[in-house]
């Protein structure tokens, strides 16, 4: 049997337990932010260590909603480049001007440094990324850079439920986090997001944006401008349910990538992005950068084809930068951003992989990547 890019984990007790929910809602009539919604964001709110969350219908809505609160119109918000659309695009829906920087080679986020180069007078925000899920060394230098010249940290944190740093959770080493529940992520509500702060204030503002902009759920009195952005109950409860599984998931996941890690240390010049000191991961995505000169197509169809294999979607195979849409707020080359763009691949890593799919994605990515790259300085690979 082949493995799949991306596997959608939920066993027969958190099936019954989300039809248990279902009906009790339905029997209610409580289907959007009901006890549910409350219930999501208690616990997802404890398990990052964070003392206030806001469930919304996407980690882009999240996003936005952040960026709204903070009100960035008219201004810069500095973004990586290396991440998905829905980063800048959010910047944009909230009325402001997305700043592309480089990134560090070694994580694929923002560092000090390019940040630093990438920092305005008229900048509103920083929005920091934790590409795969991995929270890079650089986080406490990018936060104290933001502190100092007085900017808001956002953190990008779709791909980060359960990752942390030096023991702190992806989410809270900003004003506010925003996380995606879209179905590929470790932990899933079908489609939703949520945002993390610290902050009451920002809190409050999250749910009247989320609720057409109203002063209160009983009420038809409209303070903002806000959009449909609730979750809906059972949106909640799937996310609740699945999330019980989120420690679990994690232990699998980065057992999976010690493997890669001892695997790809075997072939000269397929490097791993590797997890940095001080992180604990939760391997949403696990990349490689093939070197130059290996035809990154050919090896995904090679190793499909030929292996039954099949890799996960790059993160991301175009830098913002070169988005067609965000053409107009393009500034010149960032070279780290394409090259690592350019040479990506990223190993199928799924919440119940076990030793054998593990060993077939090996055999498949070393035989593949051997004849590709040619044998010469080639070791061993067990």
């Amino acid at each position: 049997m082949g493995v799949p890019a991306a596997r959608i984990v939920f066993d027969q007790s958190d099936r019954a337990a989300v039809a248990e929910a279902v009906t009790e809602m339905l029997t209610t009539g409580a289907l959007t932010l009901g006890p549910w919604t409350e219930r999501f964001e208690q616990a997802f709110a404890a398990e990052h260590g964070a003392s206030h969350a806001v469930a919304v219908s996407s980690g882009t809505a999240a996003l936005e909603v952040i960026l709204r609160s903070i009100d960035v119109r008219g201004r810069d918000v500095v973004v990586p480049a290396v991440t998905f659309y829905a980063t800048a695009g959010a910047v944009v829906h909230a009325g402001g001007r997305p700043v592309f920087a480089d990134v560090d080679p070694a994580t694929l986020a923002l560092s000090s440094e390019t940040l630093e180069a990438a920092l305005t007078p008229d900048t509103a925000a920083v929005v920091l990324v934790h590409i795969g899920g991995l929270i890079g060394p650089q986080v406490d230098a990018v936060r104290a850079l933001c502190d100092r010249r007085g900017v808001p940290l956002v953190e990008d944190a779709a791909h980060a439920h359960g990752s942390t740093f030096d023991g702190r959770a992806a989410g809270t080493f900003g004003l506010a986090g925003a996380f995606s529940f879209y179905p590929t992520k470790v932990t899933t509500s079908g489609e939703g997001g949520m945002i993390l702060t610290e902050s009451p204030e920002l809190r409050d503002e999250a749910r009247v944006h989320r609720d057409q902009g109203k002063g209160s759920f009983t009420t038809n009195h409209h303070v903002k401008l806000g959009y449909a952005w609730r979750m809906s109950e059972p949106h909640a409860a799937i996310g609740a349910v699945h999330l019980r599984r989120l420690k679990e998931f994690i232990e699998t996941r980065r057992a999976v990538a010690r493997r890669y890690d001892a695997a790809l240390a075997g072939l000269d010049g397929l490097d791993p992005v590797l997890e940095p000191p001080g992180c604990r991961g939760n391997y949403y995505k696990y990349v490689a950068l093939l070197p130059s000169g290996v035809d990154r197509a050919e090896f995904k169809r090679a190793v499909a084809e030929e292996h039954g294999v099949r890799l996960s979607g790059e993160v991301y195979d175009l830098p913002l930068h070169l988005q067609p849409v965000l053409a107009p707020y393009r500034r010149g080359p960032l070279p780290v951003a394409e090259d690592v763009c350019a040479r990506q691949v990223c190993l199928p890593v799924h919440s119940d992989m076990t030793e054998d799919e593990t060993q077939q994605v090996i055999d498949a990515v070393s035989a593949v990547y051997r004849r590709l790259a040619g044998a010469k300085g080639a070791r061993s690979c067990g």
